[in-house]
């Protein structure tokens, strides 16, 4: 074997080196020979070059909290937004790697088996859209029915499918975020742990943990609301709301009228002006002690009311109070209630 074929041929790094090769071995210009030994010097030798700074010719480093490369020196950007390819979470030995790597969609509490297990679909189709024919349906329905059996092995979790429907479509009516279905759920599983719902539905004990979440998370609606949207009545909803806020413990704080004011004044087409003013008449009222045993959805649409007459924004009491499901006497006597307590302060 020749002493040529142990050379490995390597991109040359400048001019002058490339011209000396040509002349000396007959390789082609930009190309030179080197050892085995010799590739991986010039592999850094080369890297080096390639991290200098166009500018000032520092020293470039990797900035990865911000996903920069940027110039020791000078400070000069030269690349930015890089890819992080690595995971968002850090591990210290195999079995932390192990508890921690994962792969498909995260879990969810909003779904009985939290979203682990496979779902068939309904649509007769194959991979590329195409129809199936008639023996691969029936097989396909045969799987659809042995699988939903798989999924709900017992009667602890058909009851939990149920209910976890029931919450999703009462959340999805009322308009609640992804937060408050989560916390619905969370809720659900504990009264089902603890064993609660012996004696009463799972439709009203699915509903009193939507309205428990709703409150919990700022965005309360008013048991005239959850009673539409539901399947049992307000009275139910109500006395299942309180056991189970008993019995868990939850801490519902009371409902704030201020936190119904952007939605009612959202549906009325008022503008912020008039959202700010019926803050203020809230507030005012809570300084004299005017929201005490008062329905907080019923000062509310007293307030939003109030604050468009005064903002000359046209509403009347019969749209009020279809927003806000309460009686025009009711929003007629918390009005009243309202501005004396606003004329109260301004004259003290």
């Amino acid at each position: 074997m020749s002493e040529q074929s142990t050379y490995t041929r390597v991109n040359a790094r400048t001019r002058d080196e490339s011209r000396t090769n040509e002349g000396r071995d007959g390789s082609s210009a930009g190309q030179r020979w080197v050892r085995p030994d010799e590739e991986e010097e010039v592999e850094e030798e080369s890297e080096d070059e390639e991290l200098t700074c166009p500018e000032c010719g520092g020293n470039v480093v990797a900035d990865d909290e911000h996903g920069e490369t940027v110039c020791d020196d000078c400070g000069l950007v030269i690349t930015e937004d890089s890819v992080d390819r690595g995971p968002e979470w850090r591990a210290f030995d195999a079995k932390e790697k192990d508890q921690k790597s994962r792969v498909g969609a995260p879990t969810t509490n909003t779904m009985h088996d939290k979203g682990l297990s496979t779902n068939i679909d309904w649509r007769d189709k194959d991979a590329y859209g195409n129809s199936l024919s008639s023996n691969q349906r029936q097989k396909m329905q045969r799987l659809r029915k042995w699988n939903e059996r798989f999924r709900t092995r017992d009667s602890k979790e058909r009851n939990l499918k149920q209910a976890l429907g029931e919450i999703d479509r009462m959340a999805s009516a009322l308009g609640l975020p992804e937060n408050v279905r989560e916390t619905a759920s969370v809720i659900y599983r504990r009264a089902l742990d603890e064993d609660l719902l012996p004696g009463r539905s799972i439709e009203g004990v699915a509903t009193s943990c939507v309205y428990a979440a709703a409150r919990m998370a700022g965005v309360p609606r008013s048991l005239d609301e959850i009673a539409e949207v539901s399947r049992v009545p307000k009275s139910e909803v109500a006395r299942t709301y309180r056991y189970i806020a008993r019995e868990l413990s939850l801490e519902v704080k009371p409902a704030d009228p201020e936190q119904y004011v952007p939605r009612f004044a959202s549906e009325l087409g008022l503008s912020d002006e008039a959202k700010l003013r019926a803050r203020q008449l809230l507030k005012n009222a809570k300084e004299k002690g005017v929201h005490s045993g008062k329905s907080p959805v019923g000062l509310a649409a007293a307030a939003v009311y109030a604050a468009a007459l005064l903002t000359n924004e046209k509403t009347t009491q019969a749209a009020v109070s279809d927003v806000a499901d309460i009686s025009e006497v009711t929003i007629r006597n918390r009005y009243h209630e309202l501005l004396e307590a606003e004329e109260s302060i301004g004259l003290a």
